[in-house]
């Protein structure tokens, strides 16, 4: 009897699981039967197992064979199992040492010529195998920059089975033809989802340079760019509403460029969604910008928090992580849709159960909304006549639901841009690079605010402690507390009027809120004028 074992990593959401593949040889009538709870395409490895070992020269066992993927009760699915499973068939066979490969982590689809072919997920796998203590992980070629990301895990990334064998067995490694210059690579196929990345809305900010969507690119809007800074620089939630062309969308595509780089560690979580969504760019492995995310209206709840058939799919709440989600038109997204994302503003995560298993997924993002005043999007503009009855505007107006418009901070109304502005007569408009740097220097003073605590962006802070320890200058919310006595404000209000304020001292280089930090705060909250400068940096 032979016995072999190494070991593979399944991936529920994107957390990965460390599964010990097995493989047992008896005597008996020659059969491969494969165990552990696996789906159909990894059911079908058998084939391309057996296929790719015979092609890459050795000699498949003749005896009854055996393979489990322990743990049993985890649903396994995939094609990336198919390096572990052939490797413990080698081993069991004595083609290759048994101890070699036992603290081997192994991922990575075979084809039937032996071929090793990349698979999406590679990064969270190998930060799965880590965790778990494992230090040496064989990847497919193609990914092995992307498993590299992780520290203190040997990467050996390979072209064909027949690679890794020799590798195993000390014996001269053979060479692999190469993908000629210039032609595509098939073998990349398995790393992208048809129809994903920008026809799907998500895209990452790319870095500085000729095609990125700049702040200065837009015309007027003085009072909704003070909004995106704010926005920018304490993480809170913004919603936009004005008439049809006056720049909303333009303002959304340029947020994500005020927004500062990523860290090591929020690039790799980044990166390990977009990796099981398979988006990554090509020839781009670590994630470090924000990404942006921007679903059509006609989205289902499934594709805003998560779901799908089987095990749960990452949903744009999750691929804007550490980003921005946009949503246009927001009263035209399902009632349904836009309340499940109450639950990832407050928390940060989505947990999303199915009959097939629930999972947890990372969902702490900036939310973006944009809508007009009413169906026909004339409503309030001068000399213009809206269709709409007044009937008809409270209903589309009330698709946005109350407790979702007071989990968002900053409330601006876009005017349209007037014939002076949008020929420059009213000057250069500022650029993003200058934005972004204000941006950064205001979080610098929050993160050193926050230097002991759990939170690092204003947003994140509760109510509690912005009452208690950091409360601002005697007399400053003298006028908060009069809206809150008039039924104005509520108690949650409050709380997120003093996050906004906090944030606009940050960007004033104030030590606490004062009196006007707070009336911007009010204003930004409410949309209504409270008589201060509309510039952040005006004042």
């Amino acid at each position: 009897m032979g016995f072999a074992r190494t070991c593979s990593v399944a991936l529920v959401g994107v957390e990965g699981v460390v599964v010990e593949v097995q493989a047992d040889l008896e005597p008996g009538v020659a059969a491969f039967t494969l165990v552990g709870l696996p789906d159909k395409s990894l059911v079908e490895s058998r084939d391309r197992v057996r296929a790719a070992v015979v092609n890459s020269g050795c000699e498949w066992p003749q005896r009854k064979l055996t393979v489990g993927l322990s743990p049993a009760s985890v649903p396994k699915g995939g094609s990336g199992f198919d390096l572990a499973v052939a490797c413990a068939v080698l081993g069991a066979a004595e083609r290759v040492d048994p101890r070699e490969i036992a603290d081997l982590m192994m991922i990575g689809e075979l084809g039937l010529d032996g071929r090793v072919r990349p698979v999406r997920g590679v990064l969270p796998a190998v930060l799965a195998a880590s965790e778990a203590g494992y230090r040496q992980v064989v990847v497919p070629e193609q990914t092995a920059a992307e498993a590299a990301l992780v520290p203190g895990v040997s990467v050996l990334g390979v072209r064909s089975l027949r690679q890794l064998i020799a590798v195993l067995t000390d014996e001269p490694v053979p060479e692999e033809e190469v993908q000629e210059l210039g032609r595509p690579d098939p073998m990349l196929a398995g790393l992208t989802v048809p129809g994903a990345g920008m026809g799907t809305g998500v895209a990452a900010v790319s870095g500085a340079g000729a095609g990125r969507p700049d702040l200065a690119e837009v015309a007027g809007q003085r009072a909704a760019r003070t909004a995106l800074e704010v926005a920018a620089a304490g993480g809170h939630h913004i919603f936009l509403s004005g008439p049809p062309g006056a720049g909303k969308t333009m303002l959304a595509e340029r947020l994500p460029g005020l927004l500062p780089p990523l860290t090591q560690q929020e690039a790799l979580e980044v990166t390990a969604v977009h990796s099981v969504a398979g988006i990554l760019p090509p020839g781009q492995p670590l994630v470090d910008t924000p990404p942006y995310c921007a679903p059509h209206h006609s989205a289902t709840m499934a594709a805003l928090v998560g779901g799908g058939n089987g095990l749960p799919r990452p949903g744009a709440v999750s691929l804007a992580h550490r980003g921005v989600l946009f949503l246009d038109e927001a009263p035209e997204f399902s009632g349904r849709a836009l309340d499940a994302l109450r639950q990832p503003l407050e928390s940060g995560h989505v947990v999303v159960a199915r009959a097939a298993g629930m999972m947890r997924m990372p969902a702490r993002f900036l939310l973006m909304l944009a809508a007009n005043p009413c169906p026909c999007g004339r409503h309030g503009l001068t000399g213009d006549v809206c269709e709409c009855s007044p009937a008809t505007v409270r209903r589309y107006q009330a698709r946005l639901s109350g407790p979702l418009l007071d989990r968002v901070d900053v409330r601006v109304p876009v005017e349209a841009v007037s014939r002076a502005e949008l020929t420059g007569a009213g000057g250069a408009a500022e650029s993003s690079a200058s934005v972004a740097a204000r941006v950064r220097e205001a979080r610098e003073r929050s993160a050193a605010r926050l230097q002991d605590t759990p939170w690092r962006l204003n947003s994140e802070v509760p109510g509690h402690e912005l009452r208690t320890r950091w409360q601002p200058l005697p007399g400053a919310l003298r006028e908060a507390e009069r809206d809150m006595e008039r039924g104005l404000l509520t108690a949650r209000g409050l709380d997120r009027v003093l996050r906004v304020a906090w944030t606009v001292a940050d960007l004033a280089g104030h030590d606490r809120p004062m009196a006007l930090d707070i009336a911007q705060a009010l204003q930004l909250r409410t949309g209504v004028g409270r008589g201060v400068p509309v510039g952040a940096g005006e004042r």
